[in-house]
């Protein structure tokens, strides 16, 4: 048997390949800058295969990767606060699971290059909450995060750009943001399954992309001191860039 017999029917060997080479990218951004995996790997997977089977996909080998972290979170974050903004992505994530699921595969890509492109200049623009905490605010912000979540696992930068300009320790505030994330990805998992978006196509897929984006983010970190996070981070920006660009449909006819 070879690798191909593993292979959900409609992915090729060149396809999965080239999920691969997406996964290593993307997966050394998040170990490098802790971000953009996710801006990485949507707009570019989303182009070589199906919005919802590489959502999906993404979901399972972040869950994997993200759930070691989350008993260090439980105990170090301020969990009153955290479940406040967790309200909203319990019913932000439901609402973006449904439209990835109903919605048309090239509709779906337009969305999340445009959804990607919005929270790629959020990050430029350094944008941190620095008012008042407010319940309302706090539900509000969990269900955008949840709602980018539900349909592209984008939901990152709302959530970093509100809880790291709060005036608490930087431990509590990254404890809080993975704890979020594990609610919010057990959130997903139980709406991806529910609308048959966690396949067998997708599990065994993840199999064969999940321990090269486990490499890329393990080569990330261990490049973590030895260059300018500055830099990289800017090489982060050009990346997610670049992929917004490339991932649009409309050079379909142009890049693939």
């Amino acid at each position: 048997m070879t690798l191909t017999d593993f292979l959900p029917k409609d992915v090729s060997l060149t396809i999965a390949m080239a999920l691969c080479a997406v996964a290593f990218v993307s997966g050394t951004a998040r170990g490098f800058s802790g971000f953009g995996s996710a801006l990485i790997f949507m707009p570019l997977a989303s182009s070589i295969a199906a919005p919802r089977l590489v959502a999906a996909l993404l979901l399972v080998i972040d869950f994997v990767a993200a759930a070691p972290l989350l008993p260090v979170a439980w105990r170090k974050a301020d969990r009153k606060a955290t479940a406040v903004i967790v309200l909203g992505a319990l019913v932000g994530v439901p609402i973006g699971t449904y439209f990835l699921s109903v919605l048309e595969p090239v509709t779906t890509r337009w969305i999340i290059s445009g959804f990607v492109a919005a929270l790629l200049l959020l990050l430029l623009s350094g944008w941190r909450y620095r008012g008042k905490d407010h319940a309302w605010l706090s539900v509000g912000i969990g269900g955008l995060s949840g709602f980018c979540s539900g349909l592209a696992q984008t939901g990152g930068p709302p959530i970093v750009g509100y809880w790291l300009g709060r005036p608490i320790a930087s431990i509590v505030a990254r404890a809080n943001i993975l704890l979020f994330f594990g609610a919010s990805d057990f959130f997903s998992m139980v709406s991806y399954a529910t609308t048959g978006l966690i396949s067998r196509e997708s599990l065994v897929l993840s199999l064969i992309v999940g321990p090269v984006y486990a490499i890329g983010v393990a080569f990330g970190a261990s490049l973590f001191g030895r260059a300018s996070e500055k830099v990289f981070r800017g090489i982060c920006y050009v990346l997610i860039a670049i992929a917004v660009v490339a991932g649009l449909p409309v050079l379909d006819g142009i890049l693939r």
